[in-house]
């Protein structure tokens, strides 16, 4: 059970906004462009990445971040400066001083900042509009995490500085896989440490028993499981099953199906066009009434609601 691949297999940054800013002390610059996660890292310098809610996190050369949105977030070397600038996804290259009096680049077309010789350069990387990525991925990520170099070095970063020291055909292409890269990466060294709390999915469970079970409902979850059906599939009894998953998953079978469900509902409802009604039943639901009355309880709304909340930010993309 690999759901981790299952969950980024559609992920393919397209367009992706990439740059990197070359920025003097103080500097300050609040990012609102919308994308549902961002790549940050310091190549000089370090800074504070201060999300919309929570605790400002250090970041140093070399280290990565990983932000998630749509909320804005600011990123400054001091995080009690205000912002300087608003960045947005129309605006994501500020122009150095010298581009704007020579009205022309004086630096590559993906170097921003304020002057050109400034001791901090930034690189950021953003999934702008409909990127494929996964509610069930972004709910389980805090809104800020970060990757120390010194844990895991990522020699991806020294291409992308290479790549975007100018400009060459083919350019955006390799950025954006280079970004999908680096988020995989990222992302397995964030949730390989034992403080970061992985979900049940990613990690290995001491439990064989309890494995099989997740497997069974990952690989099939519109099948009509019951507590009784999933113990007789992996040969314990009713009672000893029940037990077992509480103890590993942290809550009772039916709810983490239900649970489970309502993700892949969710997916679905934000990346395809598909009916309310089909989707209830590829994810186990008899029918529209039976889906909503799940969704709302899990959610605190129906499966249409949901659907127009995310919709804007698809047609964005």
């Amino acid at each position: 059970m690999d759901t981790l691949a299952d969950l980024l297999d559609g992920v393919r940054a397209k367009g992706a906004l990439i740059t990197q800013s070359i920025l003097s002390s103080p500097w300050s610059l609040r990012f609102a462009s919308g994308a549902q996660l961002t790549l940050v890292t310091m190549l000089r310098g370090r800074a504070w990445i201060v999300p919309a809610a929570g605790e400002a996190v250090l970041l140093g050369a070399g280290d990565i971040a990983i932000v998630r949105g749509p909320a804005p977030y600011t990123v400054s070397n001091d995080p009690t400066i205000a912002p300087q600038r608003v960045i947005t996804s129309a605006d994501y290259c500020t122009r150095t001083v010298r581009a704007v009096q020579d009205d022309g680049p004086a630096l590559s077309a993906r170097t921003c900042g304020v002057a050109e010789d400034g001791s901090a350069l930034l690189l950021s990387g953003a999934y702008d509009g409909k990127a494929g990525i996964s509610g069930r991925l972004l709910d389980v990520l805090p809104e800020a995490l970060v990757v120390r170099d010194g844990d895991n070095h990522f020699p991806m970063l020294d291409l992308v500085a290479a790549e975007i020291a100018r400009d060459r055909p083919g350019q955006q292409a390799v950025l954006d896989r280079l970004l999908d890269l680096i988020l995989i990466s990222t992302l397995r060294a964030w949730f390989d440490r034992p403080q970061s709390r992985a979900p049940v999915w990613y990690r290995e469970l001491d439990d064989a028993v309890v494995g099989h079970a997740l497997r069974l409902v990952h690989d099939n979850p519109a099948h009509p499981w019951t507590v009784a059906t999933l113990a007789a599939e992996v040969g314990v009894s009713r009672a000893a099953f029940a037990r077992r998953f509480v103890a590993q998953v942290g809550e009772p079978p039916m709810s983490y199906l239900a649970g489970w469900r309502i993700a892949l509902a969710s997916d679905l409802l934000r990346e395809t066009n598909t009916t309310v009604g089909s989707i209830a039943r590829k994810v186990g639901y008899a029918n529209t009434f039976a889906l909503s009355v799940a969704f709302k309880r899990r959610r605190g709304i129906t499966p249409t609601e949901h659907r127009s909340e995310v919709a804007p930010r698809v047609r964005a993309g």
